[in-house]
Parts: C-alpha cells; sequence; structure tokens
C-alpha cells in the first residue's frame, strides 16, 4: 500500500520524505516493519497532527498534559505584568485571551473524562492564585475556597468554556446541509 501511495506521489512530481514518514499502528496488527525503496519507516505510538496529539488509543492524558504545558508557558509570557499590577481585575484580565485558548486549543474534539476536566481545573487553580498571589497553603490556612478565588479573579471555567466550545462546534456541524463526513459521523 507504501509503495502504491509512492507512485502515485511520483504521478504528480512528489517524493515522499522517508526521514520524516512514520506510521502508527494498533495492538492488533503484527506487520514487520514498514520498508519504503529500501528505507525503514519509523513506527510511533502516538504524533502531534494540526496541535493534536493522535494515539491509537485515544488517550487524551497525553493530549491535556500538552495544553497544560503550552498554558504554563502562555502564562509565563503575561506573568510578569500580572505581577506588576496591583488590581487584580486588571491582574486577571489577559488570562483570558492568552491562557484559556492554549489551555483548550482543540477541546471541541475532545471526548472530556472527569479526570481531564480535573487537570484542566487544577492548573487553572493554580494560575488563578498566582495572579491574585495566594498561596496554597495560605488558601488552605484562611479556609479560602477555590470558588471565592474564581470570584474575585473574574478568570472563565476552563471546563466549562472546553463544554461550550464543543457545543459550538456541534451546532456548527449540524447547520451544515451537505452530505459532509462530519455530520455522518455526528449522527
Amino acid at each position: 500500500m507504501l509503495d502504491d501511495f509512492n507512485k502515485a506521489f511520483g504521478k504528480i512530481a512528489l517524493r515522499l520524505n522517508l526521514t520524516e514518514t512514520m506510521f502508527i499502528r494498533n495492538g492488533l496488527v503484527s506487520y514487520p516493519t514498514f520498508t519504503l525503496n529500501g528505507t525503514n519507516i519509523s513506527e510511533r505510538s502516538s504524533y502531534v497532527y494540526l496541535g493534536r496529539d493522535i494515539n491509537m488509543i485515544n488517550d487524551l492524558a497525553q493530549e491535556v498534559s500538552r495544553r497544560i504545558r503550552a498554558a504554563l508557558e502562555a502564562f509565563k509570557s503575561i506573568e510578569d505584568a500580572v505581577k506588576k499590577t496591583k488590581h487584580t481585575r486588571l491582574c486577571a484580565q489577559p488570562f483570558d485571551p492568552t491562557v484559556l485558548p492554549a489551555l483548550t486549543y482543540g477541546s471541541e474534539a475532545w471526548s472530556q473524562r472527569k479526570q481531564d476536566e480535573r487537570s484542566l481545573s487544577v492548573i487553572e487553580r493554580a494560575v488563578e492564585r498566582t495572579t491574585l498571589r495566594v498561596s496554597r497553603s495560605t488558601q488552605i490556612k484562611d479556609g479560602i475556597r477555590s470558588s471565592d478565588l474564581r470570584q474575585r479573579s473574574k478568570i472563565k471555567d476552563a471546563v466549562l468554556y472546553a463544554r461550550q466550545s464543543k457545543a459550538r462546534w456541534v451546532r456548527h456541524v449540524m447547520r451544515v446541509s451537505d452530505n459532509r463526513w462530519t455530520r455522518n459521523f455526528s449522527n
């Protein structure tokens, strides 16, 4: 099959980059390694495609951890400005356009589990505490609830935002009237 694909590419003057080409397979397939023109094609258990971590067992944990790292990087980019600002409302304002999209990118296609939602909530609470200059020990000692921090910071809930993104995508797909694969897949 790979050879046929390579021949079809050759007909339109394209070549496969064999050093970058990889394949992924599930546990049910026990074929030996793929070779093309004498070059072994490497096998991966997962890969990133269009910003999303793809794997055969459809485990979202790796994707959520990638999103958390991206959100922390986004927060680091605004952290100095947040720390210099005295007004808590202004501290929280850059969160929604920078950290939240990094945290929930691609969430329209997620099949969210409770543990994934919890992971999103935990990182969001950590960012809220940093934004409001409240340490975890202070929060516990003073009996400050996370909902109180959320109310003070006015930061959007990441789990709710991800759910709304998914609902918005579903409404978009349902409005499509032609016979696209997305509509057929969601029915």
